[in-house]
């Protein structure tokens, strides 16, 4: 069971969506984000890639951004991530939008309007044969080709340890986390 952890709702839950090779981040992660963000997050616009069920994006609204976009390609997941912010009365400070995280991107920005404080992504570790897949960078690429992100902006990205994390230009590598098989890999744009 997923939990908000703190702000205006938290102890609520979350669903996951059902059936599907989803993998919500767990709590120690996401307390440990938002930990570190605590002093960006107030009135941020935040987009939520590969939402799954929307935790990340949804402890941001709780947390207190303004407004957040929530973006998968699976309908499913946009369906579940809709329904929890229908169920937390969230709806009108979000918008769920299914595309391809390494496309262009430049849609989303006028979902949220406004290029994006923090995006947070969360790609899948392996496709559906279990092969591994490396997505940060041509996400990172998408991101930066379709400028959505705004200058003093961040990039945080959660992938497996083992994956490369090293940025495309013009985007700089400046901390990460691990936690066990997981990494925090948090970026922005070089100045």
């Amino acid at each position: 069971m997923i939990r908000v952890i703190a702000g205006t709702h938290r102890g609520r839950e979350v669903k996951a969506p059902r059936g599907l090779e989803v993998r919500p981040i767990l709590a120690r992660i996401r307390k440990s984000l938002f930990d570190i963000l605590t002093l960006r997050i107030g009135d941020a616009l935040f987009l939520d890639l590969y939402c799954g069920s929307g935790a990340v994006g949804i402890e941001a609204l709780s947390r207190g951004a303004r407004f957040a976009v929530f973006a998968d390609a699976s309908r499913d997941s946009l369906a579940c991530a809709r329904g929890n912010l229908d169920v937390l009365g969230m709806a009108s400070r979000a918008r769920d939008v299914r595309c391809d995280a390494t496309g262009n991107l430049e849609f989303l920005s006028l979902a949220g309007g406004g290029k994006f404080d923090i995006i947070f992504m969360g790609p899948p570790y392996k496709d559906k044969e279990k092969n591994p897949l490396s997505l940060v960078a041509p996400t990172l690429s998408a991101i930066n080709s379709s400028e959505i992100l705004a200058p003093d902006g961040l990039v945080i990205a959660q992938h497996h340890k083992k994956e490369n994390a090293a940025p495309p230009p013009p985007f700089c590598l400046y901390r990460q986390e691990k936690y066990g098989d997981s990494m925090l890999s948090f970026y922005r744009l070089n100045k």
